[in-house]
């Protein structure tokens, strides 16, 4: 079964060989909406990362946070990368 690391390693990497199709296709002044199709089809694979390591984060740290004491801090990063990512 694949790990949520390797999941997200391999999303990562295909995001970074899409995102140089998309350098190659402005260098060559391909149709702007195939571009910006692209570079939408980056995106959704780059939030799909987040959530993957957001998943480890929460699993990890953050349960490790809340057994120490320290629990509404990482809930304060929590919301600060919810704020950011809904911007």
């Amino acid at each position: 079964m694949t790990t949520d690391k390797e999941k997200a390693l391999q999303l990562a990497k295909t995001a970074r060989g899409q995102l140089e199709k998309i350098i190659e296709m402005i260098d060559e002044e391909r149709y702007c909406v195939d571009i910006s199709n692209q570079i939408l089809a980056v995106l959704s694979l780059m939030k799909k990362t987040n959530l993957l390591i957001l998943r480890k984060h929460m699993n990890s740290c953050v349960k490790e946070a809340f057994l120490t004491g320290k629990g509404e801090e990482s809930v304060d990063e929590i919301l600060m990368l919810f704020d950011k990512a809904t911007k």
